[in-house]
């Protein structure tokens, strides 16, 4: 049988339990631990008789208190609509340059915006709307079909090569899949049209250049204008500047020119109302005036 006895250090007994000459002390429990463990026990006890706590079947007690989270949502979600239909007819009523002129909305359509874009425009242009490779960058006053509100709207609303009645529509040719090209003919137009952006590229490659300017006056010019700086009325893209949807660089070019493209963008008509096609709207021109 186990012998207790009382530790000479601490004062408190023993189990009398021995290991290795280790012997095991009857510690109580601190004061502080029944302490914490009573008042949980007492705000338990209370809880359960002031609030909803124990389930009955369908129904659940009520407590004294009567607090209903459910109810109490339904009147937050009472709130917030109440809200929206006040800013949303507000952004109804006015126009894209009126909602962009009011501090007060467009504390609303950068917040709205932010999801509505997020939920539906990042995918492809990124949560900046900087884009990326074969997506447009929306921020960087470079526009294919235009950046005024109206013309950005009816983007939105109709997409591109969208199959939607009224689609904005345009495609570039495949000039050496479709054989319009050879190869030779591909690379010196893809010198020429590098030099329009990047004067420098031309040094130690005049002949080529040249050669390519011919061939683009034959080919390129009817789109992309004499100058290459492109067609907003057809959605052509400026060739002259930095900013490039598939890359600037000679391979990127080359791609482009030997296999055609043919940019998709969703349209939003009948996915979004006329108020978040609006809101999306501001939201987009208003991220382009921080760059």
């Amino acid at each position: 049988m186990a012998v207790r006895e009382r530790d000479p250090h601490s004062g408190h007994m023993t189990t009398g339990h021995d290991w290795d000459g280790i012997k095991e002390l009857n510690t109580p429990v601190p004061r502080a631990v029944w302490f914490f463990l009573s008042l949980a026990a007492l705000f338990s006890v209370g809880y359960w008789i002031l609030m909803p706590a124990w389930p009955l079947g369908r129904t659940y007690t009520k407590g004294l208190l009567g607090i209903d989270q459910k109810s109490q949502v339904a009147k937050h979600l009472d709130v917030s609509a109440t809200q929206k239909a006040n800013w949303a007819s507000r952004i109804a009523k006015l126009d894209v340059p009126q909602i962009r002129a009011d501090a007060a909305l467009m504390a609303v359509v950068r917040e709205d915006g932010h999801r509505l874009f997020g939920d539906n425009c990042a995918a492809c242009h990124g949560m900046k709307a900087t884009g990326g490779n074969g997506f447009p960058n929306l921020v960087d006053a470079d526009w294919l079909w235009g950046g005024d509100p109206q013309t950005v709207a009816h983007t939105i609303e109709v997409g591109v090569n969208s199959g939607m009645e009224g689609s904005r529509v345009n495609q570039m040719l495949a000039f050496g899949r479709d054989g319009i090209l050879d190869n030779d003919a591909i690379l010196a137009v893809t010198a020429y049209v590098q030099s329009l952006s990047v004067p420098s590229s031309a040094k130690g490659q005049a002949a080529q250049v040249n050669a390519g300017r011919a061939i683009f006056a034959a080919n390129c010019e009817v789109c992309h204008g004499p100058t290459g700086r492109g067609n907003q009325a057809i959605g052509v893209p400026n060739l002259t500047d930095t900013h490039w949807i598939y890359g600037g660089d000679a391979p990127s070019i080359y791609t482009s020119i030997y296999g055609g493209r043919q940019g998709v963008m969703p349209a939003w008509g009948q996915r979004l109302s006329a108020v978040d096609r609006k809101i999306l709207t501001a939201y987009v021109l208003d991220l382009g005036t921080k760059q």
